[in-house]
Order: structure tokens, then sequence, then C-alpha cells
């Protein structure tokens, strides 16, 4: 039964993005960008299905297993972060993507002010390109995961299948087929993890002997700060917050908000994103903690599949099916997006495609995928690691020069690569010194970059 219900679902979200070809207009522009006419509604369920998702499922629901209740800093910082960048830059975002060239992410940083940065945008794709496809792995191997805790399959099994849904309706219908199936699997994961809420509850009895219960985890697993200084805390909480707001240094993401059909959608559409988002993340952090005393920490465990091992504990198996495709679709629904977001940026910012032939962007799609199969298939890390550095490397490199443009600076091209470079190379060097563990590195990173900027600045003075 749990084999059958998941596979409707899967079979739902597959033909969902196949039906999008209705609304196909055969042209790069509408397979990359969707003709940049999506609605507010999709384009924010959309974006925060492609934010969040598998690292939500696995890689927070292990942390939270691991920290408790003081987990809720993550939450707290990265979507003030993620408000403040929305506020500060997604207009300037949105308004700069609407000349008809501009259908990649790379395109956007080469001409945010009418230049064409040829370097740049060649550069900016070759980024993209590298650290989506890790990111991408990183998803299908969350995906994979729940199948094998499960179903029994093989992890190889389960990266391949999401990988084969994913080129199925990413080739047909691009990033529209991409956006229509984030909405539906962002549907499925919050059913699914409110759902968990619910039932965990309830198996304990209610609120307060749920309570009872956690506190017995042990004596800091419900404290509201963790057990560290004030000052050590401090750092963690900027980190967050420069995390969150980050997000506009995600290609992926960025793309979504490039897609929307016109400026004025901007309000409605963060009110779908932050209420998805702010309920999610919520439920999310629960979970954690109620897996936790469903399944005691016992020495080997891994904490990134204790989601699954709560469902079987808690839900009959047709709703075992509806959490474990609610887990799929959250690897996809992200792993979708950055195929997709690599498929622009080679077409359009590497090679530059001036055919703008429809068939090189799909042929695209298929071989990056199988890049990240590879790595999927072959990488050790943990979800929780590979998404924080794939995600801290894109923002090292892209904030500072969003930055500076939704502030108006006029950047010359040769600082503006210089920033690109200097950016991830700072954020490696901290986690290579261990220094990570103070605050995350993609602070550095982007101070490293914007002091690029300044440093230029001061060259042209004299």
């Amino acid at each position: 039964m749990i084999f059958i219900s998941f596979s409707v679902f899967l079979i739902l979200f597959l033909v969902i993005g196949v039906f999008s070809i209705t609304k196909s207009k055969s042209t790069t522009e509408d397979y990359l960008i969707a003709e940049k006419s999506v609605p507010p509604s999709l384009a924010g369920l959309s974006a925060i299905a492609t934010n969040a998702s598998g690292f939500m499922f696995i890689g927070m629901i292990g942390v939270v297993y691991t920290s408790g209740l003081s987990s809720v800093w993550f939450m707290i910082g990265w979507i003030t972060g993620d408000l403040l960048a929305s506020f500060f830059t997604v207009n300037k975002i949105q308004q700069a993507s609407r000349p008809g060239h501009i259908q990649s992410y790379g395109s956007l940083l080469a001409s945010w002010h009418g230049t064409h940065f040829k370097k740049l945008q060649i550069l900016v794709g070759m980024f993209t390109v590298f650290f989506l496809i890790f990111y991408a792995a990183a998803q299908l191997k969350a995906g994979s995961k729940a199948t094998s805790s499960i179903l029994g399959w093989s992890p190889q099994m389960g990266v391949l299948i999401s990988a084969l849904i994913v080129l199925l309706y990413s080739v047909v219908g691009g990033i529209r087929a991409s956006i229509w199936t984030d909405v539906a699997q962002s549907l499925v994961m919050v059913v699914g993890m409110l759902l968990l809420v619910i039932m965990g509850v309830y198996y304990f009895g209610g609120m307060e002997s749920t309570l009872v219960q956690l506190s017995q985890v042990s004596p800091i697993y419900l404290d509201w700060f963790p057990d560290k200084s004030v000052f050590h805390f401090v750092l963690f909480l900027i980190g967050m917050v420069v995390a969150g707001f980050t997000v506009i240094g995600q290609p992926h993401v960025v793309i979504r908000f490039m897609s929307l059909n016109k400026t004025e959608s901007l309000t409605r559409m963060r009110c779908f994103y932050y209420g998805w988002y702010s309920v999610f993340f919520a439920a999310t952090i629960v979970v954690g903690m109620l897996a936790r005393i469903i399944i005691p920490e016992v020495n080997g465990f891994d904490a990134e599949i204790a989601l699954p091992h709560m469902a079987t504990t808690l839900l009959p198996e047709i709703l075992v099916g509806l959490i474990l495709a609610a887990l799929f679709a959250a690897a996809m629904s992200t792993a979708d997006s950055q195929i997709l977001a690599c498929s622009a940026a080679i077409t359009n910012d590497v090679i530059q495609n001036t055919s703008k032939s429809l068939w090189i962007a799909k042929l695209t799609t298929f071989i990056v995928l199988v890049a990240a199969v590879v790595i999927a298939l072959s990488n050790t890390e943990n979800v929780f690691t590979l998404v924080l550095d794939a995600w801290g490397m894109l923002a090292s490199a892209f904030t500072p020069l969003i930055v500076l443009y939704s502030m108006d600076k006029k950047l010359s091209e040769w600082p503006a690569i210089a920033m690109l470079i200097v950016g991830p190379v700072v954020f490696v060097l901290w986690n290579s010194a261990g220094l990570d563990e103070y605050i995350y590195a993609v602070v550095p990173g982007i101070i490293a970059g914007i002091l690029i900027h300044l440093v230029s600045c001061g060259f042209k003075a004299n």
C-alpha cells in the first residue's frame, strides 16, 4: 500500500508537469523563463518550494532532531534575512529582468544597467553550472534517503527514479513544468508535514504530555537558546540572517522572481512565499523534535532519516506513502529548478546559443541531469553539509553584485569579475581554517566581495 500511494503521487506530479506542454510556446524564452508571464501565486509557491524543500525534509529535520528547540533560531534568522532581501532587492531584480534578451541569471548580472559584460556573463554561467550541479545532486540524494528507509530501495534506485521523473517533465515543459509541479509538490509537502505534527502530538497524548516527554530527552533540549556564549550566539544568528538574505545569490530561486508576470504582483507573491515558508519551517521544527522521542537517539543512527522512521511509526501505510511522496517532491522541486537554471546558464551565458535552438536547451538539460546523478551516486557527504556549502559558494559569488546593483552602483567588468572570484575563495579558506564554527563562512565571503568594490573605487578616485 505504501508503494501504491507513493506511486500515485509521483504519477500525479509527472502528469501535471507534462500537461504544461499545453501552454508551451516552443521557444527558448518560454522553456527557460516562461515568457515572464507567471502569476504571483504560482511564482511565490514555486520559489519557496525550490528554496526550501529537500533541505527542510531531510537536512533540517536532522539538525532539529539533534539540537532541539534552539534550532528555531535557524528559522528566525533565515526567514528574517530572506524578507530583508525581498524588500531590498527583488523589486530591482524584477525591473532589471524585463528586457526580452535577459533569460538567465548570468544575463541579468551582465546587463543590469544596459551593459553587456560578456566575460562576466560567461563566468557567472560557469559558476552557476558548477555549484548548482552539486546542489541538485544533494536534492537527489535527499530523495534517495527516504526511499531507502521506507521502501528498502538502494540509494541508487531512488536517485535514478527521481532523476527520470524530473527529466521527463523538464524536457517537455521547461521551467513552466517545473513551476506547475512545484506548486503541486508544495501543497503535498505542507499537508504531509502538518499531518505528522497532528498525529505526533496525538500519539503522545496531547500537547502537555508531549512537552513533558520532550523535556526528558536532555536538560537543554527545550531551551530556546543554544548552549553557547552570548557572543557565539550573536555570531550564529548574524550568520543565519545573512544566509537567508543570500537567497538573491541563488540563480534557481531568482529565476522565479524574474518569471513573474509584472512588478506590481510582488506583494501578492510575497504573501504566498512567506506564508508557506513560515508554516512549513515551523512544522519542520516540531516534527524534528517529535521524531527524537519516537526514535530515541542511538549510536550510529542517521538523524537525516528520522522523518521516514517517524512516518512508519505514526501513520497507516496509505499516509506513509503520502509522506514519502512529500519527501520525494521536496527533493524534485529543487532539483528540477537547479537543472533548468544550469541549462539556461550553459545555453545563454557560456556558449551563448544565438540561434535560440530549443533542442540545444533540451539536450543541455539532459546532460546536466546526468552529471548531477553521477555526483549524487558518488558523493558521501550528508545533505545538510552539501546544501550549506553549495548555497554559501553561490551566495559568496553573486550576492555582493546584486546588493551593489540594487543600490544603483554601476560597476566596471573587471572589478565585478574579481568580486565573483574572491567571495568563494574566502568562503573555502574560512571553512578550511575551521572558522565556520564561529560564523557561517558566507559572511566573510560577502564582505570580501564588497571590499573588492571599495578598493576598485579607491583606485578610480586616485
